[in-house]
């Protein structure tokens, strides 16, 4: 398994800090990571673990799903100067970034469930490269699911796959199958053999005449939704049951600073 951290702080401080050498920072000091704006948290106790890891001793974090408002400590370690330096803009910035991403999959989930209490909200595979373990994790700290973590465990038969395979005949497998029909037809031929059938593209109204035709042919199945803007999330929640969204990923950063002092 990739440390994750190693290489975000060996890409920030490949050599030394230069800007601690010259002023010959030294002994043992305290961080804190403080929010200016309300929101939800995600990753600090990785990052906790990470600084311990390190010999650096974490006095508070907030745990996934915490809520918090402006002026509130997100993050406070304590160890030695010159690695509270050295990991203070990566750290800030990390967390400024999986806590945005919690506070508005929290609001996505918040605005679809209030049209649809049993909604799934769940994001897409498209993560920042580097990041999606923790980026996943953000997500399910705001109370959204995940639509597919990897290609390696869920099927999902894509237009394009439909385009290259042709006709499907029987289907079977351990793990669901989610089928993207490229027509209508498909999705009527299809309905049977899929556990969740993905209609992207379509209008709310267009989901609510065709969505009890399919479960007729099939009442197990499950109806998604993608390519959707999220403003549009209440007007497509009451006919679907999952809603996929990649939006959550591209939140922008929470407004966070640092302090950094000297304890002895």
């Amino acid at each position: 398994m990739i440390d994750l951290f190693e290489f975000y702080f060996y890409e920030d401080c490949p050599y030394q800090d230069e800007s601690v050498e010259l002023l010959r920072l030294y002994g043992i000091g305290k961080i804190k990571i403080i929010t200016r704006e309300n929101g939800i948290c995600a990753c600090a106790g990785d990052l906790a673990d990470y600084f311990e890891r390190k010999g650096l001793r974490c006095l508070l974090y907030l745990k996934d799903g915490d809520n918090f408002k402006a002026g509130d400590i997100i993050f406070e370690a304590e160890g030695d100067l010159k690695l509270l330096f050295k990991f203070w803009r990566v750290s800030q910035t990390f967390l400024s970034l999986m806590c945005a991403i919690a506070t508005k999959t929290a609001s996505f989930v918040s605005a679809g469930r209030k049209a649809n209490p049993d909604l799934v909200l769940a994001t897409s595979r498209k993560t920042h490269p580097g990041s999606r373990i923790f980026e996943l994790k953000a997500v399910r700290a705001g109370g959204g699911d995940i639509h597919r973590n990897s290609l390696s465990d869920s099927i999902q038969i894509s237009q394009n796959h439909l385009e290259v395979a042709g006709e499907l005949g029987k289907l079977r497998a351990l793990k669901k199958i989610e089928i993207e029909p490229r027509t209508r037809e498909e999705a009527f031929k299809y309905a049977e053999m899929a556990d969740i059938m993905l209609l992207d593209h379509l209008s709310p109204e267009e989901l609510q005449e065709l969505g009890p035709k399919l479960k007729k042919l099939n009442p197990k199945l499950e109806l998604a939704v993608g390519g959707i803007e999220a403003e549009s999330i209440p007007e497509y929640a009451p006919f679907v049951d999952i809603i996929v969204i990649s939006a959550p990923y591209y939140a922008n950063p929470l407004d966070f600073t640092t302090k950094i002092e000297r304890v002895r």
